[in-house]
């Protein structure tokens, strides 16, 4: 397979998985302590994982848990987050600028940060009150976080019978869905390697992901134009921008939000013959009991997704650590 290691990729899940027992030692922690509420900050690629973890609290559990997004903090501020918040952040290179400035100004307010900044000796590393150094697998991570705390507030029984389940299968599960996956990303980046522009369709765990995939992926990585649309959303506009050639491609998850993915799906062939649907569905996950299918199906989906892009990097001749503006100019 194309530019994929799998020895790499179970090492890379399992190590992730490996940091449990510190998060549960941090979360476990900061319960004994009390606070008020969870923030999940970030920006970019950072703020979609926010967006995907915020969602699976709401689905299973009454904490008060939010998204803020970092720039919109440093401009208007958030008077909610104070002494008694815990803030959860991701960061690869721990120097995003926006990301810098919201935790010092977080810092001064007196919350608590739990920081997974790659670069542990970083700026942004330092600034944290719990930090954890660890590549690749934000959603993975940020998820383990959520998880604990709601363990802990009584509002998820099955948490040792899951992560029993994760620890043993996930990392070997993920290795099949890429395999499974990698014709379908060939064929995929084929056909839609010169679209003028691409409708990326989610909702639940995949809005972040279509978020993220449309704008980090798409946009700044392959330098096409695409757009992301919550399916709840669709119905009231995009809809009618929609022919029978424009490309539109839906996600489909297996969490609570997954009917509203459906009646986009169902809706499409009616006026559209240049749709796709990836459905994590269609992807098993040997040893993974159905009812925790959708907690991980944002996983399965970035396994997809992963084989597009190195099929279109290759297709298209455009090596995907190349930038233009990004991180290239003064802005």
């Amino acid at each position: 397979m194309l530019k994929f290691d799998e020895k790499k990729q179970i090492e890379s899940v399992a190590g992730a998985l490996a940091l449990r027992s510190r998060i549960e030692h941090i979360v476990d922690e900061i319960c004994r302590k009390g606070y008020d509420d969870l923030y999940y900050l970030g920006i970019g690629g950072t703020y979609a994982s926010c967006l995907q973890t915020v969602n699976h609290i709401r689905e299973m559990s009454a904490l008060p848990a939010y998204v803020e997004n970092a720039a919109e903090y440093i401009t208007r501020g958030n008077r909610r987050i104070n002494e008694k918040t815990v803030v959860v952040i991701s960061s690869v290179t721990g120097n995003t600028q926006e990301m810098v400035e919201a935790i010092r100004r977080i810092k001064k307010v007196g919350a608590t940060v739990i920081g997974f900044v790659d670069e542990e000796t970083a700026e942004l590393a330092k600034m944290v009150d719990y930090e954890i150094a660890y590549p690749q697998n934000e959603q993975l991570k940020f998820f383990m976080v959520a998880d604990r705390f709601m363990k802990n507030a009584g509002d998820f029984a099955d948490y040792d019978r899951f992560y029993a389940e994760m620890d043993k299968y996930l990392p070997q599960a993920l290795v099949e869905v890429a395999k499974a996956a990698d014709n379908f990303g060939k064929e995929f980046a084929e056909k839609h390697k010169d679209d003028p522009i691409h409708y990326f369709i989610g909702a639940g765990n995949q809005y972040g992901a279509t978020y993220s995939y449309a704008m980090c992926f798409w946009e700044e990585q392959h330098w096409l134009r695409s757009k992301s649309i919550h399916a709840g959303e669709f119905f009231h506009g995009t809809l009618e921008i929609i022919d029978r050639d424009t490309p539109v491609t839906v996600f489909l998850g297996e969490d609570a939000e997954r009917p509203l993915a459906e009646r986009v799906a169902r809706f499409l062939p009616r006026v559209c013959a240049n749709y796709t649907l990836i459905d994590t569905k269609d992807y098993p996950l040997t040893g993974i009991s159905p009812e925790f299918r959708g907690h991980i199906s944002h996983l399965v989906m970035r396994m997809i997704t992963q084989r597009i892009d190195v099929h279109l990097e290759l297709v298209n001749r455009h090596p995907m650590e190349i930038r233009r503006y990004y991180r290239q100019l003064d802005y």
